[in-house]
């Protein structure tokens, strides 16, 4: 029997009232199961843990509609009714993770003849339970579940406060100097002579990269930086406390340690000596690379001291035009939207041995998204959503979102990918977040054939989530690869001569990235380590230690940081997972990057077992060997 995906509204006006009762239908069948989970009953373990999994099933059924829902729908009676049930599921986690009774049940389970699968899911079942406080006493089980109902509420302001603040600059058309002659287009002089730039994404990004009008640049940078600011320092405040004081109501010494012990890292202390281990490898290439910016900046402007995030796009653009002979203005004359989209389906169709199907006549929640069906030897195995340019009231930011997890005969799994680019033209480095991005969804699909929605799709440890999508982004700076799909308006492939100079040019910067990327790293780790009373001052101490690049003046950045909450102290994550991509790359002919066998083990050992398996014991089955960091810091100093 064919499993059928989801029916999403067809109409409007029936989103909030399928949103409801998907979480209230979902969580009353995970209420009646933990009841009868204490009922008494004689089952066997293998009983037990299929009836637990039923439950885990219809959480995720859940809060994968609430969580997306929330995020994307265009009406805000909709995005607020998927927010109130995030809240309700968050409660019902939180109470059923500190039921001593049911943990009890769980806990007395005898573990001879289970599979290594089931036993991995009873060992980090009961890890949850302990983990969440359920051995303490009633009044400091009383205490976390106030926590966590709190935390899960001020997630959501924080994000809400982030997606909803759209600043913008207005400009005389001057300013505009330099910017591609269709973004000037697309932003029309109004009444009062003057142009609208916003803090969104497709304005931003070119805006930050082309404006040669260093002021303008400022502005528009400045508040970029400053959306959330100041409503969410209350906020992250707070947040900050809570995880502390959980942490230490499970006597762990803080947030951090708390935080890692589930992760590949292992412990809070890691995280600072990771970081500092890469800003140490970063620092040399990172003031070379300075010192050339900083000179070909003050060619212009020989009052220029410093260069600071409203310069660096910039001025690394003019660096990369001038001594690797690539515009990316006219770069962006090979990618026009609709080839990228159909060239990043096409490119991982053949990776993976897989094909999409777009489906016109599936339901979706705004006119922009369309829907694919993905199909392994003809039979379907998934389906996916792009949902991939701005609007009000949605993410801001680039993501993939789960709608369904996938479980073997009875859920396939389904995704949403959330990015806010250009309808027309894209800017190189946003084809390579769309594969990244993309990285992900296929993650959550090839990995959703799964027994124990637990482990379904994206369920490996949270530092290597971002490796097999980082590794992705390597197939968008291939010429073989690009040449597929990105042509010029006269139909023109890109010259795989280009592209060697885009690499080139690219490559430059690196150490000045990881710098910024650590520093990003840092303001997670040590906001969380140490709570401090003044979030801006502290931030700005951070940026001075390990950004190479000066700090705005008078900008709050970590107000719209949203990896903080989403992330918590572990923004290390990212660079954590590239050291491992870098390394999975190492088995990749460059020379081959279409060759379907080496992509098919991949495919196999790494991305089709979701997180049955730890994620090192997945890269050792495809290399063959443990991973290290000998093929990043070869890259890195390279």
């Amino acid at each position: 029997m064919s499993i059928e995906p989801e029916s999403l509204p067809a109409d409007q006006a029936a989103w909030e009232p399928y949103v409801r009762e998907r979480v209230g239908a979902s969580l009353a069948t995970a209420r009646l199961i933990v009841e009868r989970l204490k009922d008494g009953t004689p089952r066997t373990t293998a009983e037990t843990l299929a009836l637990w999994n039923d439950g885990d099933i219809a959480i995720a059924h859940a809060s994968g509609a609430a969580g997306l829902i929330a995020q994307v729908h265009p009406d805000l009676g909709v995005r607020t009714a998927a927010e109130d049930g995030t809240v309700e599921i968050a409660r019902f986690l939180t109470g059923r993770a500190l039921d001593r009774e049911l943990f009890d049940v769980l806990a007395a389970l005898d573990t001879d003849g289970l599979d290594a699968v089931a036993e991995r899911v009873l060992r980090r079942t009961l890890r949850d339970f302990r983990r969440a406080g359920v051995d303490r006493d009633e009044a400091t089980r009383t205490r976390l579940a106030a926590i966590s109902e709190r935390l899960t509420e001020l997630g959501q302001d924080f994000g809400r406060a982030i997606r909803d603040d759209v600043r913008s600059i207005r400009v005389a058309p001057d300013r505009l100097a330099g910017l591609p002659q269709d973004f000037i287009d697309a932003h029309p002089v109004d009444a009062e002579g003057l142009v609208t730039i916003t803090t969104d994404y497709p304005d931003v990004i070119p805006f930050r990269t082309f404006a040669h009008d260093r002021a303008a640049r400022q502005e528009l940078v400045s508040a970029f930086n400053n959306r959330a600011w100041p409503q969410n320092d209350a906020v992250l405040h707070e947040i900050l406390d809570l995880r502390a004081e959980l942490a230490g109501l499970l006597d762990y010494p803080n947030w951090p340690d708390y935080d890692a012990e589930v992760k590949m890292i292992g412990s809070g202390g890691a995280i600072g000596a990771f970081i500092d281990r890469i800003a140490g490898l970063a620092h040399a290439p990172a003031q070379r690379e300075l010192a050339l910016l900083l000179e070909r900046a003050q060619r212009d402007d020989a009052a220029i001291e410093s260069i600071t995030s409203a310069d660096s796009a910039y001025v690394l653009e003019l660096v990369r035009r001038e001594r690797f002979d690539v515009d990316a203005a006219a770069v962006r004359g090979y990618f026009d939207f609709a080839a990228v989209r159909a060239g990043l389906l096409d490119v991982t169709g053949r990776l993976f041995g897989i094909t999409y199907a777009e489906r016109p006549d599936a339901p979706v929640w705004h006119p922009d998204v369309t829907a694919y069906d993905v199909l392994r030897d003809q039979a379907p195995i998934g389906r996916i959503y792009l949902d991939l340019h701005p609007r009000e009231g949605k993410f801001k930011h680039a993501a993939q979102f789960d709608l369904v997890s996938g479980v073997s005969s009875r859920n396939l799994p389904e995704g949403a990918l959330v990015c806010n680019f250009s309808r027309g033209l894209m800017e190189h480095q946003d084809v390579v977040t769309l594969f990244h991005e993309f990285g992900h969804l296929i993650h959550h699909v090839l990995g959703g054939d799964q027994q124990w929605v637990r482990f379904s799709g994206v369920a490996t440890e949270w530092d290597f989530v971002e490796a097999p999508s980082q590794l992705l982004e390597q197939w968008a700076w291939d010429a073989g690869v690009l040449a597929t799909f990105a042509r010029d308006a006269e139909g023109t492939p890109i010259p795989a001569d280009l592209v060697a100079r885009m690499v080139e040019a690219h490559e430059f910067g690196k150490g000045l990235q990881a710098g910024t990327q650590m520093f990003y790293a840092a303001t997670s780790y040590y906001l969380h380590l140490e709570r401090p009373a003044d979030h801006t001052a502290r931030v700005a101490e951070l940026q001075r230690t390990y950004d190479a690049y000066a700090r705005l003046p008078d900008t709050h950045f970590q107000a719209s940081f949203g990896h903080l909450d989403g992330y918590g102290s572990g923004y290390y994550t990212y660079m954590w997972s590239l050291v491992i991509a870098k390394d999975l790359f190492t088995a990749f002919d460059p020379a081959a990057l279409f060759d379907t066998r080496v992509a098919g083990r991949y495919r196999d050992h790494v991305l089709a077992p979701g997180g049955s398996r730890d994620a090192a014991d997945l890269v050792a089955a495809f290399l063959g060997r443990p991973y290290s960091f000998d093929a990043f810091g070869a890259w890195l100093a390279g």
